[in-house]
């Protein structure tokens, strides 16, 4: 029997604008190194892949990141000239996957030795990748409809006043995460 990996940390932050969780995610991108789980959790808009567009600007990586529904992964190679510190960012989105079995069968763990992994959809099925991980869980509001979008109107979020902050609980699990915390915005 092996023991629960142990929470080191507990983090909570609240993000007013996709701007800022895209600056949230470049400071968490900052301190990432090779061999980096993040588990990314929250309902369909809440913000995972803003969050994955700033880690990756963060850990410095080729652009383009969009989220990876169905080809379930993508590699963005670093653009830096020092590939040993200059991990590569694997972005898998395991909506589509039925059980950790599947996301075992992608053999992500061959490539944390150069690369940092974000899983979206992860919760359940990424805990296996490492005995460390940082589980990052968005929380979107609902949004209460006035009595015109009741009655049919279409509600836009152009702007920004209709779009609600969102709730990020980050909680670092297993000894990789014991000396480092994220800065928030």
């Amino acid at each position: 029997m092996t023991n629960a990996p142990t929470t080191q940390w507990t983090q909570e932050i609240t993000v007013e604008s996709p701007e800022d969780m895209h600056t949230l995610g470049v400071n968490l991108g900052s301190i990432l190194n090779s061999g980096d789980v993040l588990i990314l959790t929250g309902q369909l808009g809440a913000g995972k892949t803003t969050l994955t567009q700033g880690i990756g600007e963060g850990l410095g990586v080729r652009g383009g990141i969009i989220s990876p529904t169905f080809v379930i992964a993508r590699v963005h190679p670093s653009i830096k000239d020092d590939p040993e510190n200059s991990p590569s960012l694997i972005h898998v989105d395991a909506y589509r996957l039925e059980s950790a079995n599947e996301l075992t069968d992608l053999d992500l763990d061959s490539q944390l030795v150069n690369g940092v992994v974000v899983v979206e959809w992860g919760r359940g099925k990424a805990e296996q990748l490492s005995d460390s991980y940082l589980d990052i869980e968005i929380v979107r509001p609902e949004i209460e409809l006035d009595s015109a979008v009741a009655d049919g109107e279409i509600l836009s979020f152009e702007d920004d006043a209709a779009e609600p902050p969102r709730f990020v609980t980050l909680r670092a699990v297993g000894p990789a995460w014991g000396n480092r915390t994220v800065v928030g915005l």
